[in-house]
Formats: C-alpha cells, structure tokens, sequence
C-alpha cells in the first residue's frame, strides 16, 4: 500500500495464458465473439462446449463487441472461473488508435471489479493479426493499468513469445509501481 492506496502486483510471464491459475483470463476477441485464431482460438478450444455455449449466450445478450469494449463469459472448462473478452483496434499508421488500446485494459479491469476477480491474466491485446507493434503495445498496457484503480491484486501479462516477453519485462521495469 503506497499513500493509502492499494496496488496490484504487475508481471510479465512467458506461457501459455489457457494455463494461468487465475480468476479471470482477458481475451483478444473479435466483435463477433465466437472465435478466431491465436489468443481466441486458444480460449475457445481450451474452455469447451461450455465455453462456446457461455459466449454464445454473450453475444446472443449484447450481439457484437465494440473495440475498447469488455464484456465476461464463464469459462467453461479452463482453469479461471470467467473470461473478459475485449477488442483491441488495428493498427494504424495514419491514425493514433492507442486510446482505443488502452480502454480495453482499462474496461477489462473494470469488469474483473465487477466479477470481485483478484487476479487477472491479460495477452498482448492487438499485437498479433491486429498489427500493433510490439513495444508500443507493451508500454500502453503497462502504463495503462499502473495508472487504473482497481481491486485486482495481481495482474499478469501472459506472453507466449520471448520478443513479446522481453517487450513487456522493459515495460515493467521502465516504471514504478
């Protein structure tokens, strides 16, 4: 606890974020919800039937996700109990998308609040298919839930290559927290 205010333990691990023991697994989804290939490919095969049926119900509830938007489903059969889907933008050289980024970190916090989730594991939100670069989206993530409230103790960005890991390990170390 830093000036009375209570502060999540921030890492960088290098793994696969289907195998987090954790409350709540963030996925890089697309606005449709069901499944695509990387990060949401995983999360879809690794929670089930259960999982398909859960966002199923998500999408049937709110139809498509806007970017920089989170919503929850269950889990089905992974490890955490719910999954926090967001949409991170494309990138975009011609137009400073990064607002966009960092609301997703930001609004999967907020709905972890909402679940009462202590600990979360986010992926590299748009740095695969979506082409954000990797430095940049590492500094944004970390800057970006440094600087949320939150009542998540432990904040775990899951990379599952060492570029990416090393990106968000000089993040991390760039800082305080």
């Amino acid at each position: 606890m830093i000036d009375g205010v209570s502060h999540p333990q921030i890492e960088a691990v290098l793994g696969d974020i289907v195998d987090q023991h954790v409350d709540a697994v963030v996925n890089a989804a697309n606005s449709g919800l069901m499944g695509g290939g990387g990060v949401d490919g995983a999360i879809l095969r690794a929670g089930g039937d259960a999982q398909l049926a859960a966002r199923r119900a998500l999408r049937d509830r709110i139809g498509s996700l806007p970017a920089g938007e989170a919503a929850h489903s269950d889990a089905g059969d992974m490890k955490c109990r719910w999954v926090i889907h967001v949409v991170g933008p494309v990138y975009s050289r011609s137009e400073d998308r990064s607002p966009l980024l960092q609301s997703c970190y930001r609004e999967a916090l907020r709905v972890a609040d909402e679940l009462g989730a202590k600990s979360v594991a986010f992926p590299a939100v748009s740095a695969g298919i979506y082409g954000w670069p990797m430095a940049s989206a590492a500094d944004i993530a970390v800057a970006t839930v440094r600087a949320t409230p939150t009542d998540v103790e432990v904040i775990r960005f899951v990379l599952f290559s060492q570029d990416a890991h090393q990106e968000f390990a000089r993040a991390l170390s760039s800082g305080t927290e």
